[in-house]
């Protein structure tokens, strides 16, 4: 007998020791969540695979593929057949018959790749894959054998049932989301930090955003936006926390009271201070910031280090060492370029300093900002009262 099934490999995950099957658990768990309204299926691990089997209800991969390939943990999947009877001359008949329905018509080489996890199998992973790409040569006419580069390969895997496939279909690797603690990222509307919380999702970190907002010098098509690019990231994560702060008072305070040269550097000050405050009460462990060494002026190493001076918590900045394109290719890739670049500014956008320090000295930034401390912490502290708290599904 035999079923279609969604063979689902993870990597990073095989090689944890002791962490490994809560990992894995982990894993089966956000599986069965995103598959749940799919119909009635169950996940089955097998040794360095899961399998998810059909209680009734026929897989549709269509709908299946992209469901699971987005979790974060999963290396691919590949949708194919669970073969019962693990007789030669049953797998031959089976890999011929999967691979003639799943032709594609342009092939004209194949191969034939065993795994034998089951040690009892009476023939060698190599005496399979000969005895079953005989017989797809003898039976499939205008296919060729070509063992070094193949148009397609036949992959069959011998477990405690028998698996048949021909498509690896990669999905986004990483990390179970969840497993490697908490922190709080910086969300603008730009291509930037959306990419950056991806990235420290994909390693396992628990993601919340703050936004911040500044009507009305940015209007609610930019809040909007936030929101949207918010949705694509719960598409990963399973649900996704954003914090919503007013920061406009604050940020015409800095423009009347700073010199404009250390606008962004205060700004950005500020910003921090709020953010820590969010993750502190959150339980988070740390910060994320879209930024990238040198990419901007304000993104220098030392206005980097006047930013971190105000936090006690680690600054995470996955992208510090990519370039713009880097950065596109990954946003074009996870579905948020296109509403990043919309044309609706926010306030880091807004408030910019037109020529701003890219050499500022910790020290002097102190030394200047003392004399506001008090009244940038009573405004950050009004700030985070108008916090607006926006679940996301």
């Amino acid at each position: 007998m035999e079923e279609r099934v969604l063979l689902v490999k993870y990597g990073e995950i095989a090689m944890r020791g002791n962490n490994r099957q809560l990992f894995v658990k982990r894993l089966v768990e956000t599986i069965r969540k995103n598959i749940d309204s799919d119909g009635d299926f169950y996940v089955v691990r097998e040794q360095g695979r899961l399998v998810v089997e059909s209680r009734g209800t026929e897989i549709n991969f269509g709908t299946m593929i992209p469901k699971v390939n987005r979790i974060f943990g999963i290396l691919g999947v590949c949708p194919g057949i669970k073969v019962t009877d693990q007789s030669i001359e049953n797998l031959q008949k089976t890999a011929l018959k999967f691979l003639k329905d799943n032709y594609d018509g342009k092939s004209k080489t194949f191969k034939v790749v065993t795994k034998r996890s089951n040690k009892q199998y009476p023939l060698t992973s190599n005496e399979v894959s000969a005895e079953v790409g005989g017989y797809i040569y003898d039976n499939f006419e205008g296919l060729e054998v070509d063992i070094h580069n193949p148009e397609t390969t036949v992959y069959v895997e011998i477990r405690n049932d028998a698996y048949i496939y021909t498509d690896f279909i990669e999905g986004c690797g990483g990390l179970p989301y969840g497993s490697s603690g908490k922190a709080v990222s910086l969300i603008s509307g730009g291509i930037d930090s959306p990419v950056a919380t991806w990235l420290m999702a994909k390693r396992g970190v628990e993601v919340e955003g703050v936004y911040f907002h500044s009507p009305p010098y940015t209007g609610e098509r930019a809040k909007e936006k936030v929101k949207d690019l918010a949705k694509i990231i719960a598409m990963y994560t399973g649900g996704f926390k954003l914090h919503v702060v007013k920061f406009t008072e604050l940020q015409l305070y800095l423009l009347e009271n700073v010199p404009e040269d250390k606008l962004t550097i205060f700004l950005k000050r500020a910003m921090m201070r709020a953010a820590e405050k969010i993750a502190y009460k959150d339980h988070a462990d740390g910060l994320i910031t879209g930024e990238s060494a040198g990419q901007v002026a304000s993104q220098t190493v030392p206005s980097l280090a006047a930013t971190n001076d105000v936090c006690t918590l680690p600054v995470f900045r996955p992208l510090i060492a990519f370039d713009k394109e880097d950065i596109v290719t990954i946003a074009k890739k996870i579905d948020t370029y296109e509403i990043s670049i919309l044309p609706y500014e926010d306030c880091c956008t807004t408030f910019v300093a037109k020529h701003p320090v890219t050499k500022p000295r910790v020290d002097v930034i102190r030394r200047s900002e003392k004399a506001l401390a008090d009244k940038i912490d009573e405004m950050v502290e009004a700030a985070l009262a108008s916090d607006e708290i926006i679940e996301v599904e």
